[in-house]
């Protein structure tokens, strides 16, 4: 049985691999953002962008301005990255 998250996950990436072969490399991180969500909405997803995000920290609400980028269906979070080259650091070593 096929979970919703594994629906969502693989419409997510399908967006994704639109959005690059389309835009490519090289962009600003809410053209992207804003390219993902079209995608999305698109095929009926939920989307929400530039979500706040509340810090709790020892019962008090920091006002700290963290905010998501999509999310998506209210269940799957995306930040978006746009870099100018892979470095070591991004590659997965394990």
């Amino acid at each position: 049985m096929i979970k919703e998250e594994d629906n969502i996950s693989y419409d997510i990436r399908g967006a994704a691999f639109k959005v690059y072969n389309e835009l490519g490399p090289g962009l600003l991180e809410s053209v992207y953002e804003a390219a993902m969500a079209y995608e999305l909405t698109k095929i009926n997803r939920k989307i929400q962008t530039q979500c706040p995000i509340p810090v709790i920290y020892n019962e008090v609400k920091l006002e700290l301005g963290f905010r998501l980028d999509l999310l998506v269906d209210d269940m799957v979070i995306i930040e978006v990255k746009s870099i100018e080259m892979l470095l070591p650091v991004h590659l997965n070593n394990f």
